[in-house]
């Protein structure tokens, strides 16, 4: 009687090791994290078009925003496509053909994407830091009075923000993951997965402009949408944790609950894929 080869853990990390190196071998991780570091760096030409906020708190927010739009950019796009290249190189099939769970596919596939888009935000953070560092340095030289307590930016917030933009990207490749598993294209799965994307960093605005005069059927639909799809701008703490040294300030128990939010959805968005996936023909 043939029995069940046991899920491995080691399948599974080669799977995500050679995820990880076509990613970083991909000419668009690369042209977006060169965009990004560049937009970055080049923050002080911008200073004009701060709208009135202090010099540290615009090149802050300007450098979260650039992870934001292009980290987001990548994780879908790099998802999409390292998926199909094994489906329309077949190499899926070879694989699968083999000892190897789809759970570990999809697994591995996540995995590898996801150190990926990590690289990206620890690269785009430490840029942001040392430019932060460097304007702060100027200013405290040029106005040392203001700076009698001490350093404005708080540097540990601003890894934390990232941390957490980080952990939102893994939700963002699960989900693209999901759509992948069911989807017969490229295109397809990276314009839903973009739509999802909206959808999850507004959905929260449905909520608040709902009146005390709603209805039950409205209600209930805002209150599905809103368990269906994640609420991204719970990840966007950047203000919260006082990146400029503020009173405002993350609590543990706060920071434990955003992260088991999105370990829950990476979770939930994680089973489905699998699911879809082995019910796909290949």
């Amino acid at each position: 009687m043939k029995t069940a080869v046991p899920f491995s853990l080691e399948r599974l990390r080669l799977i995500a090791g050679n995820t990880f190196l076509e990613a970083v071998r991909q000419r668009l991780f690369l042209f977006l994290l060169l965009v990004a570091v560049g937009l970055v760096g080049s923050v002080q030409f911008f200073r004009d078009f701060n709208f009135g906020a202090s010099e540290l708190k615009f090149i802050a927010d300007f450098g979260m925003g650039a992870l934001v739009f292009f980290g987001s950019i990548l994780a879908i796009t790099a998802t999409a496509q390292l998926f199909f290249s094994e489906i329309e190189n077949r190499t899926a099939l070879t694989l699968l053909a083999k000892p190897v769970w789809r759970l570990e596919f999809i697994a591995g596939k996540f995995a590898g994407v996801w150190g990926v888009v990590g690289l990206f935000c620890a690269v785009t953070t430490a840029v942001l830091i040392g430019l932060l560092w460097w304007r702060e340095t100027g200013l405290m030289a040029e106005h040392p009075e203001a700076f009698e307590l001490g350093r404005h930016v708080n540097y540990g917030a601003v890894v934390v923000a990232a941390a957490l933009q980080w952990l939102k990207f893994g939700v963002l490749v699960m989900i693209t993951l999901l759509v992948a598993s069911f989807s017969n294209t490229n295109l397809f799965t990276v314009v839903v997965s973009f739509f999802v994307l909206v959808i999850c960093h507004l959905q929260y605005l449905a909520r608040e402009s709902l009146g005390h005069d709603a209805g039950f059927a409205l209600k209930a639909g805002v209150t599905m949408l809103a368990g269906l799809f994640p609420n991204f701008q719970m990840f966007n703490v950047a203000e919260m944790i006082g990146v400029l040294g503020g009173d405002d300030g993350l609590s543990w128990v706060t920071l434990a609950q955003i992260t088991a939010y999105g370990a829950g959805y990476l979770a939930v968005f994680g089973g489905l894929a699998v699911y879809s996936f082995r019910h796909r023909e290949i």
